[in-house]
């Protein structure tokens, strides 16, 4: 389990591919690998990986077929940065909203608009059947980062972002055209699937 504030970023400095299986290697910063051990779980852009080899400051993770294919982890490159999130502890602070790590889809950065201090990013989700769990003002996961959506429009949303966020992660250097991870927010989606379940037993039961 994650929140969604990113506890900084580490740069891939390998990556072994094979056709339905990658294996990267990540080389990550002295303050994420505190206490990091075998076995242990870690967000890369939202996405939860299993820490599979620990060599001082290189940590190796594998990346099986639907990962690679369902998330920009599949893309990914020798020098690329990705946003690293170690899993949620007891006693926390709980600063973001809960995230499990299991990527929903992609989307694409449709445009960036920067003015003064103010940052936003719209993106077009590449499947539009997920919109229906996108609201004004929700929560939602871009590339591990829990974020607010901000506006709407058809298959869009939009987000802005504090320089704080902007600072901390990899979401500045994105550029248009490029794909983000995105999680939607667990308790939206369920909120939605069973009130629209209960909606449709209600016509079905009108309708006899």
């Amino acid at each position: 389990m994650f929140t969604g504030i990113v506890n900084g970023i580490a740069r891939v400095v390998a990556i072994d591919k094979k056709k339905k299986f990658h294996t990267y290697t990540v080389d990550f910063p002295s303050f994420l690998l505190k206490n990091l051990k075998i076995g242990d779980s870690v967000a890369h852009n939202g996405c939860c990986l299993t820490v599979k080899y620990i060599n001082n400051f290189y940590v190796v993770f594998d990346i099986m077929q639907i990962t690679i294919e369902n998330t920009n982890l599949g893309i990914l490159n020798i020098g690329d940065y990705v946003n690293i999130e170690r899993s949620l502890k007891y006693g926390d602070e709980m600063g973001g909203h809960i995230i499990s790590g299991h990527i929903t889809n992609t989307a694409k950065i449709s445009k960036i608009l920067k003015l003064d201090e103010n940052y936003f990013l719209w993106c077009k989700v590449n499947d539009n059947s997920l919109m229906k769990y996108i609201f004004y003002k929700g929560f939602i996961c871009i590339d591990g980062i829990s974020l607010t959506i901000s506006k709407i429009m058809k298959d869009e949303f939009c987000i802005s972002i504090i320089p704080e966020t902007l600072s901390s992660t990899t979401i500045g250097y994105k550029k248009i055209g490029q794909l983000v991870n995105i999680e939607i927010d667990f308790y939206t989606q369920i909120i939605v699937d069973t009130t629209k379940r209960l909606i449709k037993n209600k016509i079905s039961l009108l309708c006899k």
